[in-house]
């Protein structure tokens, strides 16, 4: 998935508290429902490991 604010990379950013979207190259941080219509295939398969993911 690619950032909407730089061309960069948007990965998993996991806490003990909340799943976001972080990405590589401007450190811009994306609740999952900001870019839920986004997802790609690489990405819904990691967050469909997880039974529940909470975000804030």
């Amino acid at each position: 998935m690619q950032c909407k604010k730089c061309p960069g990379k948007l990965a998993i950013a996991r806490s003990c508290r909340r799943v976001r979207l972080k990405c590589q190259k401007c450190g811009h941080e994306y609740q999952i429902h900001e870019v839920a219509d986004q997802l790609d295939a690489e990405t819904e398969e990691i967050l469909a490991r997880w039974n529940c993911v909470i975000y804030d």
